[in-house]
Parts: structure tokens; C-alpha cells; sequence
């Protein structure tokens, strides 16, 4: 169903109106408004609080959590020299959810009312105000939450005394992640490896969005086909 007739009140609480955008909204979440002003989500103050996470929180909560998991397999008997393969392959494994997440998650289509607040928590508040600074990285308690399935498929496939390593590996890949796409948006290099992530990313934003899904690293999109074509325009 169609809501034509609907728009969105800037000045008032978002969360509960995009919804209501039915099929428009792919349309008005891919239409970003840049500006470092963060918009209000929710009426309610604490709520709301809980929606604004400052950059710097990512690695002060979660870098202590990734040596004390480190420090747990050394523990369990993980020979000293096995430890930094071990976190490195978490980090890799880091970079294929990143990718999965971003491509299957972040950017699927929705329509429905649920859909599409849903989603515009998740993902479309940041397509439609890139440069809201508050709300770039992710909560620690939406992290914290999401970390616990994530440590029982671990369980499974990693032989335990290795697997708070691993773990703490996928940790500090999301720090990394996080990390890197505040200073894509917000940072302003110059040259070399950093300068080129920017551009790359700021032309997943503001050229065609549906391609382009590394943060981190290009490489899963040169795997799966999803490198965005350099005469490629922005998706009307």
C-alpha cells in the first residue's frame, strides 16, 4: 500500500512516523540529509539517551572486555604463541559478518510500518543523516545483546580452550569497524589507504547504495561481485 499522502515532520520524534511512509519510505531513507544536527527519535528523554553513543565508548567498553577474553584461553592452557592467530582469524571472521550484515541486513527492503521502523533504527536513520555523529556507532547494550549468540555458534566450531580468543578476536574486528566508519564520516585523510575507504564509502552513500557494503575492507565485495561500477550514478 502506497502513503502518498504522508510526510515526515523533521521536527518531531522520528521513530514512529517513518513507518507510516509504507512503500515511499526506501525512496525517503535513501534521500540523506547532511548535517551534524542529531534528530530526535523518541519523545521520551531516557529513551532517547539510550539512542546517543559517543565514538570513543566503543573502545573504552569493549578493548578491556577483549584482553580479559584473550587473557581467559592463555588460562586454559592456549600456548602464548597461538594467542595473536587466534584473535586474527576472529577479526577476519569479523570482516565477512560486517559485509553480511551490512548487505543482508542493514540494507534490506522493507514496507510495512514495523519494517520500516525497524529498520530505520537499525540502519536507515544513518543513510538519511550520515553525519549524525551520536548516532554512527553501535550501542554497547544493542552490542552486548548480540554478542551472546554469537559466542554460542563460537562454542560449537571452535574447541574451547581457544574460543574466548576467538571471540575477543570478532571484538576487537567490530572495534575496528566501528572505529573506522566514524573516521570515514568524520575524519579528513588526505591520502593513502584511509583517504581511499572514505571515498569508497561515501560513495556507497551518496551514489548507489546497493553496492559497495565493506567498511573495513573492500575485499568481500571484490568476492561477491558487489564492487560499485566507477560510472555508476546514484539510483534515482
Amino acid at each position: 500500500m502506497v502513503h502518498r499522502e504522508f510526510s515526515v515532520d523533521l521536527n518531531k520524534p522520528l521513530v514512529f512516523q517513518v513507518g507510516h511512509l509504507g512503500e515511499d519510505y526506501e525512496e525517503w531513507v535513501h534521500q540523506p540529509i547532511v548535517t551534524k544536527e542529531t534528530p530526535r527519535f523518541f519523545s521520551n528523554g531516557l529513551i532517547e539517551f539510550l539512542t546517543r553513543t559517543r565514538w570513543w565508548a566503543i573502545p573504552l567498553i569493549w578493548l578491556p572486555v577483549v584482553c580479559w577474553l584473550v587473557s581467559l584461553s592463555l588460562e586454559n592452557g592456549v600456548p602464548v604463541n597461538h594467542a595473536p592467530l587466534t584473535v586474527l582469524a576472529g577479526v577476519c571472521l569479523w570482516t565477512f559478518m560486517e559485509y553480511c550484515l551490512h548487505r543482508f541486513v542493514f540494507h534490506i527492503r522493507t514496507t510495512s510500518y514495523w519494517g520500516n521502523t525497524l529498520h530505520y533504527l537499525v540502519h536507515g536513520c544513518h543513510h538519511k543523516h550520515p553525519m549524525d555523529g551520536l548516532r554512527l556507532v553501535f550501542p554497547p547494550a544493542a552490542t552486548a545483546i548480540l554478542l551472546v549468540p554469537f559466542w554460542n555458534l563460537i562454542k560449537i566450531v571452535v574447541p574451547a580452550p581457544y574460543s574466548h580468543a576467538f571471540l575477543g578476536g570478532g571484538l576487537l574486528g567490530y572495534v575496528m569497524y566501528d572505529c573506522t566508519h566514524y573516521y570515514l564520516h568524520h575524519g579528513k585523510p588526505l591520502k593513502g589507504v584511509s583517504y581511499q575507504l572514505k571515498r569508497y564509502h561515501m560513495n556507497h552513500h551518496f551514489r548507489i547504495q546497493d553496492k559497495g557494503f565493506g567498511i573495513t575492507t573492500t575485499f568481500w565485495d571484490r568476492v561477491f561481485g558487489t564492487l560499485p561500477p566507477k560510472s555508476a550514478k546514484k539510483d534515482s
